[in-house]
């Protein structure tokens, strides 16, 4: 396996409106699928994002074209992520108006719980859903192979009976004043 890696193929993100019984918000959105398409034919496919399809019928709002990459980086975050009850998708998307209607529209994908934490802190919102059985082999595969686990260091504390270190410390504290 590459040291960064991709599914073999692109999906696209469901997003669904639901009617709420509600006097101040009349409806929400929800992540309701990520789905596989067809297998990357090249480069430049995986950078065709743009392919939006909205149903006002059935509230369905369809986002395609989103390539899903791995990085040696993020494999704490993938290992967390595996590590969860419910390994998942993470899912960032923003409220964009569509002629007369908003939508949810997905911005981007990761496997990698890290970076949706990131992505939340910064106040976007991301939604989850369970990943597949494939998927999450595919991702346990990736992260046994790159994963390496933080080595704590131990930590040397000084007495504080005396002596040199803490001299030592004291004369650093005089120093910062």
């Amino acid at each position: 396996m590459n040291k960064n890696a991709s599914l073999p193929f692109t999906v696209s993100i469901v997003m669904q409106r639901e009617i709420l019984q509600n006097r101040w918000q009349s409806f929400q959105w929800k992540l309701l699928e990520v789905q596989a398409l067809a297998p990357l034919a090249n480069e430049l496919e995986t950078q065709d994002r743009a392919k939006l399809e909205f149903d006002a019928q059935t509230g369905r709002c369809v986002s395609s074209g989103f390539s899903v990459e791995l990085f040696v980086d993020e494999t704490p975050g993938y290992f967390l992520n595996l590590s969860a009850d419910t390994p998942c998708w993470f899912v960032m998307w923003r409220m964009e108006q569509l002629g007369d209607d908003e939508l949810a529209v997905p911005k981007a994908i990761t496997l990698s719980y890290n970076e949706a934490a990131r992505w939340m802190d910064a106040g976007e919102q991301v939604e989850t859903l369970e990943l597949s059985d494939e998927i999450a082999a595919w991702l346990a595969a990736y992260t046994q192979e790159y994963f390496q686990p933080e080595i704590k260091k131990k930590r040397k504390r000084p007495s504080f009976e005396g002596g040199a270190e803490v001299a030592k410390m004291a004369r650093a504290e005089l120093d910062r004043s």
